[in-house]
């Protein structure tokens, strides 16, 4: 737990910022377990790689003794974290509350170590729940409007004519005291978060406690090219997801992005993601195979050697030999002449129309291997076609009379 120099280096590689760099080495350096704050609102988890940085840098530091405090806070969460919204966000029930908190325990421990030495789970209503008026309004009382109105969301909405609510002005407020009142020496959160631990800063030095020091984290776009991972924007690679769709996801991605996610997402040697940019940079079969050890290397992480050695294998075999699996989903055509957005709609109804769109533009779709460019471009479905809609996903599309049949 000592030599904090030689601790923060190993974190550098995912690290983009820290504030407070110079009280955090005194802190590793003073032998003494740090608490590092985890706070999640308890909404719908489905945590994906990008939240993942935070959890591997927090596992690196458990490994050297160090305590994560889970905080779930179930108490913000009926208030709802602004950050990124252009509208309010609707309150959840408590038993909702109690569901994702849950779930969000089993997601975090795909990566965490959950044993009692090096994690800790604690919730905001331990303190909010007990807290009198008084002392409440003596917190908002240390916060100004100012200093609220400087965030940039905060600022847009106003700009754009739409409401904030009064319980939204001050979650930032309630977050900060968290770090005050769970005594967090550290805390690891991606640039969005910043404002609300830096208000956490704020509370523990007005309060009498050391300020937690801050490292903010590398935020990678997803895997489209696009944004940083969403799961509004499905272009996200989720924690639970399968080995099998984590490497096929992977195998997605543009070319572009190879040496960024092997440098943020994998374990690699720095000279070996170099060489697989390199690589990409070439493009070709040189970045298909810079992209094969990338998602190997992801799913190794998660699932382990043997794991990911058979996934490249199945994907091997099924792509580049251009196999199709011999077990399909069969799914029945209905309308005599449907357009190739039709088809999307009968056998993948979890996607939205844009989303299916998307798929068509970026050359995913394809029937009986040949690929289709437009929505709108009918298929006569007299005789079973085979319909591929994203890297590894085939269903099976048969008239509607031969599935009377069968």
């Amino acid at each position: 737990m000592t030599n904090g120099p030689a601790v923060l280096e190993r974190l550098r590689r995912t690290t983009d910022t820290i504030v407070g760099e110079t009280d955090l080495i005194e802190r590793l350096n003073s032998g003494r377990p740090l608490r590092i704050k985890y706070g999640v609102d308890c909404t719908a988890p489905d945590l994906h790689l990008g939240h993942a940085v935070n959890l591997w840098m927090m596992r690196q530091l458990q490994d050297l003794g160090h305590r994560v405090v889970f905080l779930l806070g179930d108490l913000t969460t009926r208030i709802g974290d602004p950050t990124g919204r252009s509208e309010t966000r609707p309150m959840l029930s408590p038993e909702q509350i109690e569901e994702n908190a849950a779930s969000f325990l089993d997601q975090v421990s795909l990566v965490l170590r959950t044993d009692p030495e090096v994690f800790e789970v604690r919730r905001n209503s331990e303190w909010f729940g007990t807290m009198e008026v008084s002392t409440l309004l003596g917190l908002f009382s240390q916060v100004t409007h100012a200093q609220l109105m400087a965030r940039d969301m905060f600022r847009e909405r106003v700009a754009a004519g739409r409401e904030i609510a009064l319980h939204e002005l001050i979650y930032p407020v309630l977050q900060g005291y968290d770090s005050f009142a769970m005594d967090s020496d550290l805390t690891i959160v991606g640039s969005d978060q910043l404002f609300n631990e830096q208000l956490g800063r704020h509370f523990q030095q007005r309060l009498g406690s050391p300020p937690q020091a801050l490292i903010i984290t590398t935020i990678t776009p997803g895997i489209d090219g696009g944004p940083k991972q969403s799961k509004s924007l499905n272009n996200y690679i989720a924690l639970t997801d399968t080995p099998k769709d984590k490497f096929g996801k992977l195998m997605s991605l543009p070319d572009s992005l190879i040496q960024v996610y092997a440098h943020v997402y994998t374990e690699l040697p720095l000279e070996v993601v170099s060489a697989l940019g390199d690589a990409a940079a070439e493009g070709g079969p040189a970045a298909r195979d810079a992209k094969l050890k990338l998602a190997a290397a992801v799913v190794t992480r998660y699932h382990g050697a043997g794991v990911a050695k058979a996934e490249r294998a199945a994907f091997t075999e099924q792509f580049s030999r251009r196999s199709t699996p011999a077990d399909l989903p069969e799914v029945a055509v209905t309308t005599p002449q449907p357009t190739i957005l039709d088809l999307l709609q009968a056998a993948r109804p979890e996607l939205s129309n844009s989303e299916l769109r998307r798929l068509i533009r970026q050359g995913a779709v394809s029937i009986d291997d040949r690929k289709v460019h437009s929505h709108d471009q009918q298929i006569a479905v007299t005789e079973p076609v085979t319909l591929r809609s994203g890297s590894r996903t085939f269903h099976r599309m048969i008239p509607a009379s031969q599935g009377d049949e069968r």
